[in-house]
């Protein structure tokens, strides 16, 4: 099957109107593959939009995918394109590893300062995989095209002086993993009843958190109470941890919805 430059407008009602952007740009990576006949190479791409893009490639017998983020439980992940001629191998993915060299005795460092630093040193998300941790060291994968830039660029997290090193991803952590499976029962897949669900507080509460900017859905801001949740969607709710939906396992004899859910708790 050959999409064309513009994806059926049936395409876009089996997902939010806010990721209308994401379906028309993997949709140019598809276009790109098949019209080139050659592999192309995405940026980072979360649960979600890695979702999307096998939604797109269902019925397309021409291009394959594979996703790799550095290590098999990462969550973002670089998407190939390819020809089913040709068979991916890891460099096409193209990876670096970056430890960060601190005083592990003195001080201590959190998701969010690294990634602020990050943010701040002028780089978009999409060119950053997965920030990883043992509890003590902690080690980024990037694109390998940004990995000079990062080395120079940052020389402090918050107040701490770090120094960063590439390593082979075969030296990468073995990351802490606190997600665990659970099924929740709600009245519909709108996001302030699903964390009320999950957390067990009222929906005030919850919406309260997404006014004071306290809730994000995949790695963004969320405004919009009653967005609703799509598969592999991940939700952070600072102060009580994340969310991601697995499946909807079906609906109970009281009409509600059985979710599977994956949950990290505070």
């Amino acid at each position: 099957m050959k999409w064309g430059s513009v994806v059926n407008s049936e395409v876009y009602q089996h997902f939010r109107a806010e990721e209308k952007p994401v379906i028309d740009s993997l949709n140019d990576y598809i276009n790109q593959a098949q019209n080139e006949y050659r592999p192309i190479l995405t940026h980072f791409l979360d649960p979600r939009q890695q979702h999307i893009a096998q939604f797109l490639l269902q019925a397309d017998d021409m291009i394959k995918v594979k996703a790799e983020g550095g290590f098999a439980q990462a969550e973002r992940k670089r998407l190939l394109f390819y020809p089913d001629y040709y068979e991916p191998q890891e460099k096409d993915f193209e990876l670096q590893l970056l430890e960060i060299n601190y005083p592990t005795k003195f001080v201590s460092l959190t998701h969010g300062q690294i990634l602020g630093t990050l943010a701040n040193s002028g780089l978009e998300r999409e060119v950053l995989g997965d920030i990883i941790t043992d509890s003590q060291r902690w080690q980024i994968v990037v694109q390998k095209n940004i990995s000079d830039y990062l080395l120079q660029q940052v020389e402090r997290i918050g107040k701490i002086n770090v120094r960063l090193e590439e390593m082979p991803l075969t030296q990468r952590l073995v990351p802490n993993n606190d997600w665990e499976l659970e099924t929740v029962s709600a009245s519909s897949l709108r996001i302030d009843t699903v964390i009320a669900a999950v957390y067990n507080i009222s929906r005030n509460r919850v919406k309260e958190l997404i006014n004071a900017k306290k809730v994000q859905l995949n790695w963004m801001v969320l405004t919009k109470p009653d967005t609703e949740l799509g598969v592999l969607d991940i939700v952070s709710v600072r102060g009580f941890g994340r969310i991601k939906l697995i499946d909807v396992l079906g609906k109970s004899k009281r009409g509600k919805l059985r979710c599977e859910v994956a949950v990290i708790r505070k």
